[in-house]
């Protein structure tokens, strides 16, 4: 770059004699009353004003960092979206074409490497000017241009923007911008103070700084930039909106030949290079880099997700706008979760399963949770991620509780029986056990024990009638055998010995909550036994996660850490893990889970072992698939997300389909994410039971392979027969 010339006026000129003999304060009082009062108002302003005023301004620069995006990316780094108030992109002295460097100095302060920070003899004309002229001239240097903008910045962070950088500033303004200016000197070499103006100033649009500028307008880094495109560059930075190539390419390349020809003038440019540069056609690429998560090229849903975590975090600022202020303007890595790999396989297998250009109002949504830690891995559905709802596009988060962008959930079905077997397990008993599932009627008044409310019950205020899918099973039944046939009546009788409260408390412990509130299930309404309430799948996610950690239950992550650029940390926490399930009734429950999701999902097998539950309500409007791994656990719920209309008789991928069950769709695609997964996650053994058996079938108690029998001696055909009442 051009080499530093003398800072100072020399000592024998008009300008040093006057810097030496009135002092900076003085001199600064008398031309700041020049610059900015009209010249009646000019007596009585000078050298006092200046000097009290000075007196009481601060001489350290403002050091809240400059405003740097924030990104949101996996774990491996893949970047999902970034977010700004500015579009900047920081780079030192040495990433910036020496082109630059000389148009911005020669229009906006030819006399830049020979003043120190105030231009005194630009003052004098500036005051001259305006005591004498209905008219007004500034004189702001590089350097105060660079001050003024760290106020701003300074103050944006605070929540307070009175400056701006057009002018809006009284006397007390312009003399704490001078007597800055001159601290920056000190503190700052003419590099620094370069450097630093080149990276913080609005070029066009949101484009900050040099780089996002030299990317935006040209689609090149700023290092590149010929002298023609340089000097478009300086030019903007008088108006950044009337000198839009887009909107206005004639006066953007008048401004860019001014510019052009006072780097010639300054001596940055030869007649023969000025020449060559005013020939050069004005081309722009316009193009930025967008902001938010509307824009992520996968992962948009659990962008938003995440976006919403931080916001709702006192981790990252006292209220939502100081939260949204750091995400915008603070700079932050956040690094999530979230597999990019096995994100991008779960986007492409849901689009797959249920196009979202087909059937409006069809959906699927898949989740998956690493058990032990509660990292969520994927969260993927069939639509796309929009601001206007409509076919196929929306912001619904189908995997998420309204609190986080989802809505009001899905009416769980048969997946909560596994729940009620563990309550049971708890209170000392055995799957092996039999229960009286004769009994399809609760008459209005029914009273079912719980401990938790008012007279230690809750009472049925109507008739409750049980339908069961599968005929046959309304009689004694074994527990086991309820569950994997899924067979409503056994696992009512099974709570009907309970206390319901035994029930809701585990479902709480496991994170299973209402969607659309975030409240725990109640035992108000024995209905909730068989699904009724509607709840999220990365709440039964979570649950199921537990059971593949043998009973530890982890709440859902999705952070693993948040760094700003200064390589600051926010604490954001370990994994939440509390261990909920004895692992021995988790051992008694899995291979029922595991013989139920193999003859529904893969009867020859997948390569490896997998455990899981179906589920359907009543309406055939939501069904399920939950299942689990030893390494992750993954919920995949299908049906309607706009209204509660069935999905029988519905064409999804061009055929009618006069069956919508929890395997329709779900199981197919839990099956084939995690064939994928496995290669990643390789998967172990899940843990096997050595309770209470019998070798009989016959007898009460589960024949010595497990539930194998139960194939071979009811052959219900693998109907999917989950009935919840609506």
């Amino acid at each position: 770059m051009a080499s530093r010339k003398s800072p100072l006026p020399a000592r024998s000129s008009v300008l040093g004699r006057m810097l030496a003999y009135l002092g900076l304060s003085a001199l600064a009082g008398l031309l700041v009353a020049g610059l900015m009062l009209p010249a009646v108002s000019l007596a009585g302003a000078g050298v006092g004003v200046g000097q009290d005023m000075l007196d009481r301004m601060p001489d350290e620069l403002p050091t809240e960092p400059v405003s740097v995006p924030s990104t949101i990316v996996s774990e491996d780094g893949q970047v999902l979206a970034t977010f700004y108030a500015e579009n900047r992109t920081p780079v030192t002295l040495d990433q910036v074409s020496d082109h630059m460097e000389h148009a911005i100095v020669a229009i906006e302060d030819a006399r830049f490497f020979q003043h120190e920070g105030v231009d005194a003899r630009g003052l004098v004309r500036a005051a001259v000017h305006n005591a004498t002229s209905d008219s007004t001239q500034g004189a702001s240097t590089l350097t105060q241009q660079y001050v003024n903008q760290l106020l701003i910045n300074s103050q944006q962070i605070r929540g307070d923007s009175r400056l701006t950088i057009s002018g809006n500033k009284n006397v007390s303004d312009k003399v704490k911008e001078i007597k800055l200016a001159v601290a920056a000197e000190k503190q700052m070499s003419k590099e620094q103070i370069l450097e630093g103006y080149l990276n913080i100033t609005l070029f066009q649009g949101r484009a900050y700084g040099v780089e996002a500028a030299s990317q935006y307008v040209f689609g090149k880094p700023a290092a590149e930039l010929e002298s023609w495109e340089a000097a478009t560059l300086a030019g903007m930075v008088q108006s950044p909106t009337g000198y839009n190539p887009s909107r206005n390419p004639e006066g953007t390349t008048n401004r860019r030949d001014t510019v052009l020809r006072a780097m010639r003038n300054n001596g940055y440019l030869s007649e023969e290079e000025l020449q060559h540069a005013l020939a050069q056609p004005l081309e722009v690429v316009m193009k930025g880099v967008p902001s938010g998560c509307l824009n992520a090229e996968f992962g948009a849903y659990f962008c938003d997700y995440v976006e919403r975590q931080v916001l709702a975090d006192p981790t990252f600022g006292p209220d939502v706008l100081s939260r949204r202020a750091l995400l915008d303007r603070g700079g932050l890595t956040i690094r999530t979760t979230l597999n990019t790999e096995l994100q991008k396989s779960a986007e492409d297998i849901t689009r797959r399963a249920i196009p979202n250009d087909e059937a409006y109002g069809a959906g699927q949504a898949l989740v998956s949770l690493e058990p032990g830690t509660g990292n969520i891995r994927t969260m993927a559905q069939n639509t796309e991620y929009a601001i206007k709802d409509e076919l196929g596009r929306t912001t619904l988060n189908l995997n998420a509780e309204r609190e986080w962008g989802g809505g009001a959930g899905f009416q769980a079905g048969s997946t909560l029986k596994p729940f009620v077997a563990l309550a049971w397990l708890r209170n000392g008993n055995h799957l092996v056990d039999t229960v009286d599932a004769s009994r399809n009627l609760y008459p209005a008044g029914t009273r079912f024990q719980a401990s938790c409310r008012p007279g230690g019950y809750v009472s049925i205020g109507t008739d409750w009638n049980i339908n069961n899918v599968v005929d046959g099973l309304v009689k004694r039944d074994r527990i086991d055998e309820g569950i994997f046939w899924s067979v409503n009546t056994p696992t009512v009788a099974t709570a009907y010995q309970m206390d319901l409260c035994d029930i809701t408390n585990l479902t709480t412990q496991l994170g299973i909550r209402r969607a659309i509130d975030g409240s725990p299930l109640q035992p108000d309404e024995p209905t909730f036994l068989l699904g009724s309430d509607s709840v999220a799948p990365l709440s039964l996610a979570g649950a199921y996660a537990a059971l593949a950690a043998n009973g530890l239950y982890c709440e859902p992550r999705a952070i693993l850490e948040v760094t700003d650029t200064t390589g600051n940390q926010y604490d954001v926490g370990e994994p939440t893990c509390t261990q909920v399930v004895a692992p021995e009734h988790v051992a008694e429950l899995t291979p029922v889970l595991r013989h139920h999701a193999g003859y529904n999902l893969a009867p020859d097998g997948a390569g490896y072992e997998f455990a899981g539950k179906s589920g359907t309500n009543n309406n055939n409007s939501s069904t399920w698939f939950v299942g689990y791994t030893t390494e992750l656990a993954t919920a995949v719920w299908s049906g309607r997300y706009t209204n509660l209309k069935s999905m029988i008789g519905e064409t999804v991928r061009g055929q009618k389909r006069d069956v919508f069950y929890g395997t329709t769709f779900n199981g197919p695609s839990w099956l084939e994410f995690n064939q994928r997964a496995k290669e990643i996650y390789p998967p172990g053994e899940l843990p096997e039971y050595s309770g209470p058996q019998s070798e009989d079938p016959g007898e009460e108690g589960p024949h010595p392979d497990g539930m194998d029998f139960f194939v071979e001696d009811i052959q219900r055909g693998g109907a999917d027969p989950e009935n919840v009442p609506e």
